[in-house]
């Protein structure tokens, strides 16, 4: 038995297995790694237009292959489902699942695949619903494994995830495969996370509802990489998508947070003109934005970039000159989709670009401040996005561990949800290292890591910002919710979470019945 980094305790059996080294730290060094290249089949100017899914399906998927794609489209994905019905109906059977996240419209269907047993091998970003429900209880016979953004775009690239094919759902393409993700009825913008696997898959098959003459562009992905386009009737639900700003919360301790959490940026050293900056989807993060706002035209501050998941009031800040550039690895509305359409200061990147921590220099790097979510935080500043507190699968890594290794990383969560304590002594699963954790902000007050005493000089005495230790906001948590019963696990791993650079920082075990 190993025990990591982080304290868990790991198998030797599970190392040695799956070819794994425990969480040593979030100072990785310089790793050098080698780049694998796909197969490439020639083509010399034929339409690359055909009749129909199943085509590609019986051509190209075979027994024991990986098949990937993409969640740009989010709830309004209409493409994993028809697909992956196709995959079932051919009889196909011990695929590997590599998508670069999994949203709740594609669960059953996965269920359904695993079933069949098409599906037995899943690695992604996360799970929740009725997936998470079944892989949490033991429906699939190997561990899934969980990476980051930029763990996956690391794992494409060094051969450790070898796509076979990859289902990639765009607004648009022309007849030789050239697309982007701004124009058309589904139009999403970025198409930062498919980028990987257009570059990476041995075959390359782009779906579209919107065929456009030729050439088209600007092209995203292009027909020096793209194998098949097939028409299908709708790939995506636009109003499932994202449509116009997101609302900003009117929920008071959503905002209570949103306040704290500006307080805290604003008074530390990172606030400065230049800085850089990330922020998440939700309520409190989008309030944060606007009080953000306010406080850079008070102080007249220009930020040099945002980056990550990009919002509406994101690129209105870019629009009103407060940002210089936007670095877009994802839109999550179609107010941002629109900008990147019109704004050339408003850049599309690949997950590579955006997080992969063994290339020649990702954008987390120069990231000086950072909002992020959380499930819960132990009193070590673990955080936990993958799991609920009854051990079910019911969330995804994202860009959590990759944004985190930003100069300020902070936690807005609420001290407890329901009947729930988000700060508790000990949780279900980590998923990122509280190493990397500065500053947890609760609607009571904050928490700041020890280890950064700048931050406790600089933040201790603002006013209206209680500072309370992490054991103290735990306390007070279960003051108010009690102490829950222990969950009771089996033996068997049903995931592995890996850190960004490959190692493993969780295994999550089955839940007893």
């Amino acid at each position: 038995m190993s025990k990591n980094n982080v304290g868990v305790d790991i198998s030797d059996d599970i190392l040695s297995t799956y070819d794994y080294k425990p969480f040593a730290g979030t100072q990785l060094g310089n790793p050098v790694s080698h780049r694998v290249a796909p197969t490439v089949r020639a083509q010399f100017g034929e339409n690359k237009v055909v009749d129909s899914i199943a085509q590609v399906v019986k051509a190209e998927v075979k027994d024991g292959m990986t098949i990937s794609f993409h969640h740009h489209l989010r709830e309004g994905d209409q493409v994993f489902n028809e697909v992956m019905q196709v995959i079932i109906d051919a009889g196909i059977k011990d695929l590997t699942l590599a998508p670069s996240s999994l949203t709740n419209v594609m669960n059953d269907m996965v269920v359904k695949a695993i079933q069949a047993g098409t599906v037995t091998h899943i690695t992604s970003s996360g799970m929740r619903g009725s997936l998470g429900d079944a892989v949490s209880h033991g429906a699939l016979k190997t561990p899934v494994i969980f990476r980051s953004h930029g763990g996956r775009a690391r794992a494409i690239e060094t051969g450790k995830i070898k796509i076979d094919v990859a289902f990639l759902g765009v607004p648009n393409a022309d007849e030789q495969g050239n697309a982007n993700g701004m124009t058309g009825d589904a139009a999403f913008g970025s198409l930062g996370y498919a980028l990987m696997d257009a570059k990476y898959a041995n075959k390359v098959v782009l779906l579209t509802d919107n065929l456009v003459p030729y050439p088209n562009t600007p092209a995203s992905i292009n027909q020096t990489q793209v194998d098949y386009v097939v028409k299908v009737d709708q790939v995506g639900d636009p109003d499932k998508i994202g449509s116009g700003a997101t609302r900003f919360t009117k929920d008071p301790k959503e905002l209570k947070i949103a306040q704290m959490v500006n307080d805290v940026i604003t008074h530390s050293a990172y606030f400065k003109d230049g800085f850089s900056f990330q922020t998440g989807s939700g309520g409190a993060a989008l309030a944060v934005t606007r009080y953000l706002r306010q406080a850079m035209l008070d102080k007249h501050i220009t930020a040099s970039f945002a980056l990550g998941g990009i919002t509406k009031p994101t690129t209105d800040l870019l629009a009103e000159g407060l940002v210089r550039k936007v670095m877009d690895v994802q839109d999550f509305d179609k107010g941002a989709a629109d900008s990147m359409h019109t704004n050339p200061a408003q850049q599309e990147i690949d997950a590579s670009w955006y997080a992969d921590p063994f290339n020649k220099g990702a954008m987390v790097d120069k990231l000086d401040v950072v909002i992020l979510s959380a499930l819960q935080v132990d009193t070590h500043f673990n955080v936990n996005v993958l799991t609920g507190s009854d051990g079910v699968l019911r969330g995804a890594v994202g860009g959590h561990q990759d944004a985190a290794t930003a100069k300020l990383t902070i936690i807005s969560a609420p001290l407890v949800r329901g009947r729930l304590a988000t700060i508790v002594p000990q949780m279900t699963s980590i998923t990122t290292p509280g190493e990397s954790i500065d500053v947890v902000v609760t609607e009571i007050g904050i928490a700041i890591n020890p280890d950064r005493q700048d931050l406790v000089a600089a933040l201790s005495h603002i006013p209206g910002v209680p500072v309370f230790t992490i054991d103290e906001l735990a306390a007070k948590a279960e003051a108010i919710v009690g102490k829950p019963a222990p969950i009771e696990y089996t033996d068997r791993p049903v995931a592995l979470v890996e850190y960004r650079d490959g190692s493993l920082i969780d295994v999550i075990h089955q839940v007893k019945e």
